[in-house]
């Protein structure tokens, strides 16, 4: 493992099997990884980070894919119009997730159950899909240091405003029912939600996690019924360990998805 958690955003890996598209733009698309070895039967998906901007693409979630794959999976790499990009932003970046996950769910070629994992803003992509009317039937969902509370993530001025930007500039409001529905932490999320988080991540504070996992235990007015939420933080990890095959955390990743699929 290099002494630069940044490197495995340039890591290669195996080229996909094939990529399908599910829309006509040319970031409507999706990768198919195959398992190695004996295959267990359920599908991952990847959604990747990179604060929803134009410039990080799916090619750094390569070798995070792979390995799911080295473990048995099925793995769909998304990719999705970000912003900066023509239909990119709020809504057209959530609704590629939803066309997308719908596509895979379709493929004849991608088994069932189906877990969605998401690093950083692609964690708020993943949790924001556990909280939608067609997430039922999806096993459940994995945030790496995700961007769960939108708001918050607002707040702190993370990826320099990012948040504001996918939003098409809109400070956060609390009142504000555009953000509140692109928002996690104010959606019931409909199947169960795993948080992992690096104790010592600068690139999105561990707080993000709490707070959403926070207004889970104690939603805004008052007892409220939804999918059960974990969050666990890792100790001795930043923001790019839980996408390193090599690091340690990466095993609390590989856990998680397993005890969602049902595939100890």
């Amino acid at each position: 493992m290099t002494n630069d958690p940044r490197a495995v955003l340039s890591r290669t890996a195996p080229p996909p099997a094939r990529t399908e598209p599910y829309g006509p733009d040319p970031a409507q698309v999706y990768d198919v990884r195959l398992p190695s070895g004996t295959a267990r039967g359920a599908t991952v998906v990847v959604v990747h980070g990179g604060f929803w901007q134009a410039e990080f693409d799916r090619a750094h979630a390569a070798s995070e894919a792979q390995a799911f794959a080295d473990d048995g999976f099925h793995v769909a790499v998304l990719e999705y119009r970000r912003v900066g990009m023509p239909g990119g932003g709020w809504p057209g970046t959530v609704e590629d997730v939803a066309a997308a996950v719908a596509a895979v769910r379709a493929d004849a070629g991608l088994p069932s159950p189906v877990v969605l994992v998401g690093h950083s803003a692609g964690g708020h992509l993943v949790a924001w899909a556990a909280g939608q009317p067609w997430a039922h039937g999806i096993a459940g969902v994995v945030s790496l240091a995700g961007c769960v509370d939108l708001a918050l993530t607002a707040r702190l001025h993370l990826g320099e405003d990012a948040a504001q930007s996918l939003m098409g500039g809109e400070p956060a409001a609390a009142t504000d029912a555009t953000w509140a529905a692109a928002d996690p932490a104010r959606l019931s999320p409909a199947v169960p939600v795993v948080l992992l988080h690096g104790a010592d991540d600068e690139t999105v504070p561990v707080e993000v996690s709490r707070s959403y996992e926070q207004r889970m235990r104690q939603p805004a007015g008052g007892p409220q019924q939804h999918a059960p939420v974990r969050l666990t933080v890792i100790p001795a990890c930043e923001h790019f360990g839980l996408i390193d095959p090599g690091h340690p955390a990466f095993a609390e990743v590989r856990d998680a998805v397993r005890g969602l699929a049902g595939a100890r």
